[in-house]
C-alpha cells in the first residue's frame, strides 16, 4: 500500500495540472472566438494630407533633420570641440591623486561640458550669426546654412590639429595634395583633430603625473627604509598628494592651463 502512494500522487497532481491547463485555455480562448480583439486604426500623419501644400513637406523635413540633428549632438559635442581634452585630462588627475571614483564621473562630465561651452562660445557665435540666424529668417537654404555653420568650427579644428596627423589622413585617404584648407573634406579634418586632441591631452596629462609620482617614490623609499613594507605606499601617498594639490590651488592651475591651451 506504501508504493501505491507515490503513484496516487502523482496521478492526483497530473490530473490537477490538467484541469488547471483547460481552465486557463478555455478562459482566453473562448471569449477570443466569440468576440475578435478590435485593434484600433492607428494614423500618423504630418500636414493636411492634401499634398497640394509644399510648406507641409518641408515643415516636415525640418521636423526630421531638427530630431536627427538632437540624436547626433552629443556626438558632434565631443567630437567636433574641446571636450575630448578636458575630459582626457580631468581623466588623468582623478588617476594621477588615486582617488578611485572623486571627483565623480558626473561632476568630471559636467564641469568638461560648462568649459567646453565656455571655450567653443566664440565660435558658437559665429555659427549662429553666420548660418543659423540667416537659416532661421529665410535668407539662405539649408545647404548654405550646413556650409557657413560648419567653417567657424572647421577653423577651430584647423587651429588645434597638427600638421602631422592631417597628412596621414590625407594619405590614408588617396585624394590629391590639397592646395589649401578648403580642400580638405571634412572626414578627412574630423579624425585628424581627434588625434592631435588626444595627444595633447596625454602631453599635459604626462606633467601632471610627475610631481605626483615623486611622491609616491618618496613615500615608498621612506616605507621601505624603516621596514614597513607590509604597509601600502598609496595609502600613505594619498593625504600627501592633495595636500600638494590643494596648496598649490591645483584645479585653477589645470583649468586655466587647458583654457589656455586653445588660444
Amino acid at each position: 500500500m506504501n508504493m501505491n502512494r507515490p503513484r496516487i500522487d502523482f496521478t492526483y497532481r497530473l490530473s490537477l495540472i490538467l484541469l488547471l491547463v483547460i481552465v486557463l485555455v478555455a478562459i482566453f480562448i473562448f471569449p477570443v472566438s466569440a468576440e475578435p480583439l478590435q485593434i484600433p486604426d492607428i494614423n500618423v500623419q504630418i500636414g493636411d494630407g492634401s499634398g497640394d501644400n509644399p510648406q507641409n513637406l518641408s515643415t516636415a523635413l525640418q521636423l526630421i533633420i531638427l530630431l536627427t540633428v538632437l540624436a547626433l549632438a552629443p556626438a558632434i559635442l565631443i567630437m567636433l570641440t574641446s571636450f575630448i581634452r578636458i575630459i582626457v585630462v580631468m581623466g588623468f588627475i582623478r588617476t594621477s591623486l588615486a582617488t578611485q571614483q572623486m571627483p565623480p564621473n558626473q561632476v568630471l562630465i559636467g564641469l568638461a561640458l560648462f568649459l567646453t561651452f565656455f571655450v567653443m562660445a566664440p565660435t558658437f557665435q559665429q555659427v549662429n550669426n553666420q548660418a543659423l540666424q540667416p537659416y532661421l529668417k529665410g535668407e539662405i537654404n539649408q545647404e548654405t546654412a550646413f556650409k557657413k555653420g560648419m567653417q567657424p568650427i572647421r577653423e577651430f579644428m584647423f587651429k588645434q590639429t597638427r600638421e602631422k596627423d592631417l597628412a596621414l589622413f590625407v594619405k590614408m585617404s588617396e585624394m590629391k595634395r590639397p592646395r589649401n584648407f578648403d580642400d580638405i573634406p571634412n572626414y578627412v579634418l574630423i579624425p585628424s583633430f581627434v588625434i592631435s586632441e588626444l595627444k595633447t591631452a596625454f602631453q599635459i596629462g604626462f606633467v601632471i603625473f610627475v610631481p605626483f609620482l615623486v611622491i609616491d617614490m618618496v613615500v615608498a623609499s621612506a616605507l621601505m627604509s624603516m621596514g614597513m613594507m607590509m604597509l601600502p605606499p598609496m595609502m600613505i601617498s594619498l593625504p600627501f598628494k592633495i595636500l600638494l594639490f590643494v596648496l598649490v590651488d591645483g584645479w585653477n592651475l589645470v583649468i586655466q592651463s587647458l583654457v589656455l591651451s586653445f588660444k
